[in-house]
Order: structure tokens, then C-alpha cells, then sequence
């Protein structure tokens, strides 16, 4: 289950340092169906513009847009969405009001996991990636700083980690705002790198969505792509691989239930 797309990274028992992790997809489930929420979102908008095309055409387009910006904040996601909507010839309103259409409608279904787990009907592991604890604990065993980044906003990241009980796992916890220039992966990565001094295979980031990937390979880290099938948790979905691979992922994994050999493979000297 685990795929290795370049087995020229550097590994060894004295490489990876730091770990960076994605939220949503690749570690908690609290959002599965997220994605289908945004594309519908958009699709509401998108089929009212004077030039658009087919509805089966735009939800094509739109799945794959939201893929492909997987990783990314939800703000950028929906400038993506007013960038549509004038192609087509209409007139976008701010992304930010986009945005909290979307969170508003995710917004319901978020609240019922999240009350389910804390009145115990439904187990933090439940809500997630399977093996996504064990993996988090064979890391820390291991001596490695992780940290959690995403594109949701980071109060909800906050909220949502205590609620699944990872927070003591990682040394940081970043998330999204309102505003663009708050937060991207793109400044977390950069700025770790520098105040560590970290030498490329010292960083691997893991994740479901390209952006993670990219800025990690872009500093010469290792990318672990976490193409997870959220809805039926077993299996690879094969429109993430796709997007993982053409962002660089050196190594491809379903989920986590294969942890101990995923690890062994990252530490494991040439």
C-alpha cells in the first residue's frame, strides 16, 4: 500500500528532523465531503454567469479545481471562484463573502461530528485517517518536531485537533483568516527552513493536497502523499494521487494503517 514514485531521496536514521502535517483529508475526517460542498458552491455561482457551459461540464471543471487547490486556504480557493465567475462575464463579489457562504453550509455538517465525539457517541479515531495516531506516535518515538498547517481557519484547527485529542503531538498549530496575507504553507515551510536551518531531507511534510508537497520539494524536503479515499477510508482515491504526483510526492500512501513500514522506509539508511 505504500507507492514510491522516486526512491532517490536521501533517508536515514539521522534525516527527517521536522514533520509537517495537513489537517483535513490527512489526518481528521470531521470535513470529509468538503470538496463536493466547494464545488457545489461554486457551481451555484458559476452556472448564473451569461457564458457558462453545461452544468455536467462546470461540476467537471469545478471538482477538479478544488482538487488541484487542495492545500490551500479556503480564501484563496474562492478568489480562484470570483477569477470564474468574470471569465464568464459576471460580476464577482469578494471572495471573503464566498467563503462564509461555504463555511456556513460546512458549517452543519462540522457541528453534528464534532457534538457526536464529545458526547462519546463517536470516537476521536473514528474521525480519522485510519492510523493516523499510530503514525503521529512513531514520530514522536522517533524524536520529531511536527506541525500541523492548514487551509481551514485556525480557530477551527484548534478547536477540531483538541476535539480529536492530537494537539500534544505537534509543536505548532497554523491555520487560515480572512486575510490572504495571514498565513500560506508556502511562509510556514520557508520560515521553518530558516530559523531550523534544516537541510532538505531534514523536512518531510505529509499530506492530501499538492500545496504542502510542492513548497516541501521546492525546498528539497520529502513529500509523503496522503491520497485518501475519505468517504469509504479504504483505498486510493485516484484523482488525489494524480494531483499529489504532478506536485512532486516522492512516496504515495492510502492512509496510515501501514505506518510502522512507512517510517521504517523514511529512516531506513540507503
Amino acid at each position: 500500500m505504500i507507492e514510491i514514485i522516486h526512491d532517490h531521496i536521501e533517508r536515514g536514521p539521522l534525516r527527517v528532523r521536522h514533520a509537517v502535517f495537513d489537517f483535513d483529508g490527512t489526518l481528521s475526517l470531521i470535513r470529509e465531503g468538503w470538496q463536493q460542498l466547494m464545488a457545489s458552491v461554486m457551481l451555484d455561482e458559476l452556472i448564473q454567469t451569461p457564458r457558462h457551459e453545461t452544468e455536467s461540464e462546470l461540476r467537471r471543471y469545478l471538482m477538479d479545481l478544488v482538487v488541484r487547490t487542495t492545500g490551500q486556504t479556503t480564501i484563496h480557493q474562492m478568489g480562484y471562484l470570483a477569477k470564474e465567475i468574470s471569465r464568464r462575464g459576471g460580476q464577482p463579489r469578494a471572495p471573503v463573502v464566498y467563503k462564509h457562504e461555504f463555511l456556513e453550509r460546512l458549517g452543519e455538517r462540522i457541528n453534528a461530528r464534532v457534538a457526536a465525539i464529545q458526547a462519546g457517541r463517536v470516537s476521536p479515531d473514528e474521525m480519522m485517517v485510519p492510523g493516523a495516531r499510530a503514525m503521529l506516535e512513531a514520530l514522536r518515538a522517533r524524536g520529531v518536531r511536527c506541525y500541523l498547517i492548514s487551509g481551514t481557519d485556525e480557530p477551527r484547527v484548534l478547536e477540531e485537533a483538541a476535539v480529536l485529542q492530537i494537539t500534544p503531538y505537534f509543536a505548532s498549530i497554523r491555520g487560515a483568516s480572512d486575510d490572504p496575507a495571514h498565513f500560506s504553507k508556502k511562509q510556514f515551510i520557508e520560515r521553518l527552513v530558516a530559523e531550523h536551518r534544516l537541510r532538505g531531507p531534514e523536512l518531510v511534510s505529509i499530506g492530501d493536497g499538492g500545496a504542502e508537497i510542492e513548497e516541501t520539494k521546492r525546498v528539497g524536503g520529502i513529500g509523503v502523499g496522503v491520497a485518501s479515499n475519505e468517504v469509504t477510508r479504504v483505498g486510493v482515491d485516484e484523482r488525489k494521487r494524480d494531483k499529489l504526483i504532478q506536485a512532486g510526492a516522492d512516496v504515495i500512501v492510502p492512509d496510515f494503517r501501514e505506518c510502522e513500514e512507512l517510517v521504517a522506509y523514511l529512516f531506513d539508511a540507503r
